[in-house]
């Protein structure tokens, strides 16, 4: 008989404390700036949340330096606020929702646009644009809820190409968890990457990338040549 595979679970910083939040699934939420919709072409007055998810083992921690992804010529960067939850929920109500949060950082939603825009354009999934190895660069987080308002950005070799704030998301935390709670039980354990702000764009071989929210540890990563 074969060797059972023995596997652990991937896990993120928090900060402060030596131990580690373990990953069970990661979420993520659409288009969530008014600016960004519009920069993807849609109308933001005419969308309800939508929901996409990574592996939970694409995460990755602060500075590491990644290998550029294969099959891809326009990786892109989406810097994004990131909660983490601890106790289970379904349909959870809006005012309870806060109770779930563990703690909250800033991440990185990378995206394979080209195979992203291929698999629009054909109906087809879009999981190997958005699931691909290490495509879930996360920062260490910081316990408690996230505020309502801050600062978001992310820079590109000290170069400023996304910058947002907390209070321009269409949905707010509340209201995230509590539509994906209608289509899930969510569980200790769960991530939610909350959107993105206006300025999505390519990364090149060789260049590092640092996310940052206002009060929370930023993201630092970068791509070998």
């Amino acid at each position: 008989m074969p060797t059972v595979p023995q596997l652990s679970v991937p896990t993120i910083a928090i900060s402060g404390s030596e131990l580690r939040f373990p990953v069970r699934r990661i979420y993520c939420v659409g288009r969530n700036y008014a600016d960004h919709a519009r920069e993807m072409g849609h109308d933001p007055r005419q969308e309800l949340p939508f929901f996409f998810g990574k592996p939970a083992d694409t995460v990755v921690g602060a500075g590491r330096v990644l290998p550029y992804p294969p099959r891809t010529t326009e990786l892109h960067h989406e810097v994004e606020l990131v909660v983490a939850l601890h106790q289970r929920g379904l349909n959870v109500g809006i005012t309870d929702a806060a109770s779930m949060i563990f703690g909250h950082a800033v991440g990185i939603d990378l995206t394979r646009r080209d195979l992203q825009a291929e698999a629009k354009k054909s109906g087809r999934p879009w999981d190997m644009a958005k699931g691909f190895d290490n495509s879930a660069p996360i920062g260490a987080l910081t316990l408690g809820i996230p505020p309502a308002s801050g600062a978001i950005s992310l820079s590109i070799d000290g170069e400023v190409r996304q910058r947002g704030d907390l209070k321009d998301m269409i949905w707010s935390v509340a209201e995230i968890i509590a539509t994906l709670s209608t289509y899930v039980e969510l569980a200790p354990g769960d991530l939610i990457f909350t959107g993105t702000p206006a300025g999505v764009g390519p990364i090149k071989r060789g260049e590092s990338l640092r996310g940052m929210i206002a009060g929370t540890e930023p993201i630092e990563i970068t791509f070998e040549e």
